[in-house]
């Protein structure tokens, strides 16, 4: 028998057991019952060839697969770096490439070596759709804090009003927005609804708009108000001088005048001015004769 011949017989020995399995013994034990035991261990010599060949091949592939994934978790970190994610979720997402890229390494090592992938295929896919239905709300969630920390519609620090719930942030986590409240209290809002929904930022800007209604009684001098207003206004130097105060008669009312008055000032700044510029208008403005207006009411009594 020449090599050519042993070599293919070696083949279709291989072939047979790789796809029939056990099955498949019975004939290949048959195709050597007729040969010599030199011609057996050309065979097997073939074979161990053509399996080290493969081993090879595995080994090559094994190594150029980890070696590209490095790669890429690598980029990945130094785009999340650029973004400043958030450390925890950095790990988590280079933890899951990782992962991702290895069961897909594994799938092709296994297809090498001749077996049939669509099984595992399947078998991935629906576990990965049983995993997906049991745990909807909790991938929806994860998918909003990747949102949250790429987009950055807030960051720790920002005090932002979302769901119902004001507060600052005090941690981004990845299934959850921690808020603390100025009461100090701990609040999680999930990030499914948060990066979806209305989020009112009022941090993001350096400069917030501070507003303010003042009412004096009906026959008072609105001038004489607008200007002891003004001069508060340019007392304090925390308020800004552009963009230019702003002081109007805003609104009469059953029994008052309002005066609408908006400065600006850094966000710092703000609760601050709030509450000193009320103390100082209640102090100032029934020294310069100015009154506060009271709810009245008239009762006819007939006899």
């Amino acid at each position: 028998m020449d090599l050519f011949t042993i070599f293919s017989t070696a083949v279709e020995v291989a072939d047979s057991v790789a796809n029939n399995g056990f099955s498949g013994l019975d004939n290949a034990v048959s195709a050597l019952s007729g040969m010599t035991v030199a011609e057996v261990v050309k065979i097997i010599t073939s074979y161990c060839v053509a399996f080290g060949f493969k081993i090879l091949k595995v080994l090559f592939v094994w190594f150029i697969g980890r070696w590209i994934t490095k790669r890429l978790i690598s980029v990945a970190k130094i785009l999340m770096q650029k973004r400043k994610t958030n450390v925890t979720v950095q790990s988590f997402l280079t933890s899951l490439i990782d992962v991702v890229l290895l069961i897909i390494l594994i799938v092709i090592i296994i297809s090498i070596f001749g077996i049939d992938t669509s099984s595992f295929i399947a078998l991935f896919a629906s576990a990965g759709v049983a995993v997906g239905m049991a745990l909807s709300g909790t991938l929806q969630n994860f998918a909003g804090g990747v949102i949250i920390l790429l987009f950055r519609p807030y960051k720790v620090g920002d005090y932002i009003e979302a769901q119902g719930q004001a507060g600052t942030v005090k941690e981004i986590q990845i299934f959850n927005t921690v808020l603390q409240t100025p009461d100090n209290k701990i609040i999680l809002i999930p990030n499914g609804p948060i990066s979806t929904g209305i989020v009112n930022n009022y941090s993001r800007e350096e400069l917030r708009r501070v507003d303010f209604s003042f009412s004096i009684s009906y026959g008072d001098d609105f001038e004489k108000a607008k200007s002891v207003i003004a001069e508060l206004i340019a007392a304090d130097k925390r308020i800004l001088d552009t963009p230019e105060p702003f002081i109007a008669l805003g609104s009469l009312s059953a029994s008052s005048i309002d005066i609408t008055v908006r400065v600006w000032a850094k966000q710092s700044d703000y609760w601050a001015i709030y509450f000193d510029m009320n103390k100082k208008v209640y102090e100032t403005l029934p020294q310069r004769g100015l009154k506060f207006p009271y709810q009245t009411f008239t009762v006819n009594v007939n006899k």
